[in-house]
């Protein structure tokens, strides 16, 4: 089974949230749609496309748990209906104000007061559905081995197939690929403004679980369903 399956939170379609994140990517992870990119005088739309190429292919989403292949005695039926109790006995969460900054080397959105609840909602997320997970193939563990990983992250990636989990967990939404640092902060000056108008405008609540699929190996990821939080 080559099909990868991730949970991730994404807004809501065609809310603003997701209106600026999509266009920013310049796809509607929905059906697989081109967007229209936002007008910039930072970036042409030529070079928007090369900056955002990577997360494109994910779409707009902060992940809950990284994309797994299933266990041969699974489908994606088992994960559906595992995700659906997850979430009814999950409450969903004020995200706060968002902020643009830097991970690392990409660009990302990230909670400027991160809320308690949000670690304990993306713990639940990774250790309630891992019994649907198969193990990492050795190439997918040797790749994963290849980043500087800490002791407790090696721990982390052998129990659930992923290092950043549990107390290494930080919720963002990517807006980049690797960039040097002067395009970085170019790309933080372009999304200042309509990042600061929708934390104004349209505060943003994690509220659902959201079922991306990966049909092969480098294909981009579609989302195929969403399941409320209803606790």
């Amino acid at each position: 089974m080559t099909a990868r399956y991730a949970i991730y939170f994404s807004p809501q379609r065609h809310s603003p949230w997701w209106q600026f994140g999509a266009h920013w990517l310049g796809r509607d992870e929905c059906n697989g749609a081109p967007l229209a990119p936002p007008e910039l005088s930072q970036f042409s739309a030529t070079d928007l496309q090369a900056i955002t190429a990577e997360p494109r292919r994910y779409g707009f989403h902060a992940t809950l748990k990284a994309p797994i292949r299933l266990r041969a005695e699974h489908n994606v039926a088992d994960l559906l209906a595992q995700m659906q109790t997850l979430a009814a006995r999950l409450r969903p969460v004020a995200l706060g104000p968002l902020r643009v900054t830097t991970l690392g080397d990409f660009v990302a959105l990230v909670p400027i007061t991160p809320p308690e609840e949000l670690v304990a909602l993306a713990a639940q997320c990774v250790t309630a559905l891992d019994a649907l997970r198969a193990p990492l193939s050795a190439a997918e563990l040797a790749r994963r081995l290849s980043a500087p990983l800490d002791a407790r992250e090696q721990e982390l990636l052998q129990l659930y197939g992923y290092p950043y989990v549990l107390e290494r967990f930080r919720f963002h939404f990517s807006l980049s690929g690797p960039l040097a640092a002067p395009d970085a902060q170019r790309v933080m000056q372009a999304v200042l403004e309509p990042v600061a108008q929708l934390n104004a405008t349209a505060p943003l609540l994690l509220d659902r679980l959201c079922l991306f699929v990966e049909t092969a190996p480098g294909q981009p990821l579609v989302r195929v369903a969403d399941v409320e939080m209803t606790a």
